[in-house]
This record gives structure tokens, C-alpha cells and sequence, in this order.
């Protein structure tokens, strides 16, 4: 059986410090249960509410925020995920009745809690995600594209590029939860400096309006 183009993501992620000004007003509350994540392997479930801002911060419980937001969710989606390599991930999707969603993200796995904002930003679409729970107060950015994401403007908000970092995927800060490094992760920051990747061609700063 052939893999088709489609079933791969293409993206680069980055860390945030500080949540820009220029936001969509309306974000989206995203809960995701992930019942496997070994090696890069992952086995996730997504719930997500439009238009629903879910008040994230350190006191988010992902379980709590399930039944709190019950009848708001209106996309629910099963994926199955392979390891990251060059900002390139294996994505099956397979979307599913929210209500079915909602009871397999409630029922089992481990979850994380985000809202996500979108915005536009010189040639591409942003997605920024503010974590709660366990993960507060993480903030990252990620611009995916249909094909390799080559020759990016990365606004000014970014402060590190994190796309290979498996630590930094949804599937490990649920089983790992920043919370828990953020300390360490910032002294090894101030070590090593910012990074950014010189291997998707020129990299252009941009900054934020």
C-alpha cells in the first residue's frame, strides 16, 4: 500500500516567552489524550472547541476542562503519529463524532489542555499554544505547510526553534509535563544560546506589527 503526500505533516515549532498582541480574537480550546506515546510513535485523540477561550493557566486540569466544556466541542479527530525528522511527521487523521471524542479523551490516556490562537503573519498562518495544567506557562509557535517549510519569516516572539526537541511534543509534555524541566530547560538555554535551524534555507526575522 502506498503513503500518500498528505499523510505527513510539514512544520517548524518554536518556543515563546511572552503571548504577541496580534492575536485572533476568537482561540480555540484543544483537550488531547494520547493512549500511546513511545519513541516518537503516538496514538492521540482530539477534542476541540471553536471559539471557546478556556481560561488556561497553572490550575488547568485537562479531565476538569472535559467536563466543563462538554457541549462546546465540535471537532473531535483520532491520529496516529510517526517520530519527527526535519520538521517531517508521519499524520493519519481519521475525524470522529465530538461526542464519542469527548468520552474517549475523558475516559483514558494522558491528556494536555491548550488554547490555541491563529494569526497571519507575513507569508504564513501561525497557530500559538498557551498550555495549562501541568505544562503552564508554555507558549508555542508552529507554521505548517503543505510541503517542507522552507525559507520562513519567524516573527520576533520566537525565541528558540524547538522542532526536533521531542521533549516539546504534545506526546511527551503529556507524559513529561514542562512544568517539571522548565527550570533546567532555561539554565541549558542561557548555555547554549538561541538556535535556530540553517538547514531549511535563509531564515528571515520578522517583526511582529
Amino acid at each position: 500500500m502506498s503513503t500518500s503526500y498528505s499523510d505527513f505533516e510539514f512544520e517548524r515549532r518554536f518556543l515563546v516567552r511572552q503571548l504577541p498582541d496580534v492575536l485572533r480574537d476568537a482561540p480555540s480550546l484543544i483537550v488531547q489524550s494520547y493512549f500511546l506515546s513511545d519513541g516518537g510513535y503516538a496514538l492521540r485523540v482530539r477534542v476541540q472547541a471553536g471559539g471557546v477561550d478556556g481560561q488556561i493557566d497553572g490550575e488547568s486540569d485537562p479531565r476538569e476542562m472535559i467536563d466543563a466544556y462538554r457541549d462546546w466541542f465540535d471537532f473531535a479527530a483520532v491520529t496516529v503519529k510517526g517520530p519527527s525528522a526535519g520538521g517531517t511527521r508521519y499524520e493519519a487523521e481519521r475525524q470522529l463524532d465530538p461526542l464519542v471524542g469527548v468520552e474517549l479523551v475523558g475516559r483514558g490516556g494522558a491528556r494536555i489542555a491548550k488554547t490555541r490562537y491563529a494569526v497571519w503573519l507575513g507569508a504564513d498562518g501561525w497557530s500559538i499554544d498557551v498550555f495549562g495544567g501541568a505544562n503552564h506557562p508554555l507558549i508555542v509557535a508552529e507554521c505548517e505547510r503543505s510541503g517542507p517549510v522552507t525559507g520562513l519569516q519567524i516573527p520576533d516572539f520566537c525565541v528558540t526553534e524547538i522542532t526536533d526537541d521531542r521533549r516539546f511534543s504534545n506526546e511527551s509534555l503529556a507524559v513529561e509535563p514542562y512544568g517539571e524541566w522548565a527550570a533546567d530547560y532555561a539554565q541549558e538555554l542561557l548555555r547554549t544560546g538561541a538556535h535556530f535551524r540553517d538547514d531549511f534555507g535563509e531564515n528571515r526575522r520578522l517583526e511582529s506589527p
